[in-house]
């Protein structure tokens, strides 16, 4: 594979590792407090209307021409990768928590045994609910990413193949642990995928607008470089505003 499609593949794994670990916080704990086989349904029922999505919309986006197609996914790339990264940003500055999986884990499983099932043994369908809203909305951004970054290469089943790696890896490992994922550094890899969204969203964006770039395809590596320099220095300031807010309060 060339440099673009190692890219697109990276891409996609990295954002389907991030959602993927959120959605198997919540069916672990789920599954753990009420009862598997309704969680297991859900998430199976999930899975079905997310791999539908993929199939009715993959071939459209596809046929779109394709200074059409940059703009608009651009412009959605850079919505997107923007708000990942400033939220990466806040949490690296200290103004917004660290993303906490266990923390996460026993606040689902405390309201999930708020609500005890009337009867064990019949189906659950808190169970089934909670599992299939968590997995589907955190299917939706993988869904996204896939779809969008795989018509731009008109190559989508490559970058659902890099989404299937991060998913089956992230289960394989949470069952093997049987535990939130809590040592996963998840900030940083959301910190990672949000350059990497908003630095293509920048680039094909840009292209779709007629844009012609020094370098054609190596620019977008400057404009990786750029936003991470960004980023980085946006936290480290913020970090000295808090601190130095904290030290003069004190």
């Amino acid at each position: 594979m060339n440099a673009s499609a190692w890219g697109l593949l990276l891409s996609s794994f990295l954002a389907s590792a991030v959602e993927t670990v959120e959605a198997f916080t919540i069916v672990l704990a789920v599954g753990i407090t009420r009862d598997w086989k309704s969680t297991l349904l859900g998430v199976l029922a999930a899975l079905g209307v997310l791999a539908a999505l993929v199939a009715l919309l993959g071939p459209g986006l596809v046929a779109i021409p394709i200074n059409v197609l940059r703009l608009v996914v651009g412009a959605l790339l850079l919505v997107f990768g923007l708000q990942w990264l400033r939220k990466a940003i806040l949490r690296a500055s200290g103004y917004k928590a660290m993303h906490d999986e266990v923390a996460i884990f026993a606040r689902e499983a405390a309201e999930a045994r708020e609500n005890p099932p009337a009867d064990p043994s019949a189906f659950d369908q808190y169970a089934f609910s909670l599992s299939f809203k968590g997995v589907f909305l955190e299917g939706l951004e993988v869904v996204f990413v896939v779809l969008t970054f795989g018509a731009i290469h008109g190559n989508i089943p490559l970058a659902a193949l890099g989404a299937a790696i991060a998913v089956g890896l992230v289960v394989i490992v949470g069952l093997a642990v049987r535990a939130p994922l809590s040592k996963v550094p998840e900030n940083t890899v959301k910190f990672t995928v949000g350059i990497m969204l908003t630095s293509f969203g920048i680039f094909w964006g840009a292209e779709g607008a007629g844009v012609t770039w020094p370098g054609n395809d190596a620019a977008l590596l400057a404009i990786v470089v750029v936003t991470a320099l960004g980023a980085l220095a946006s936290a480290a300031a913020m970090k000295r505003e808090r601190e130095h807010g904290l030290a003069v309060a004190a």
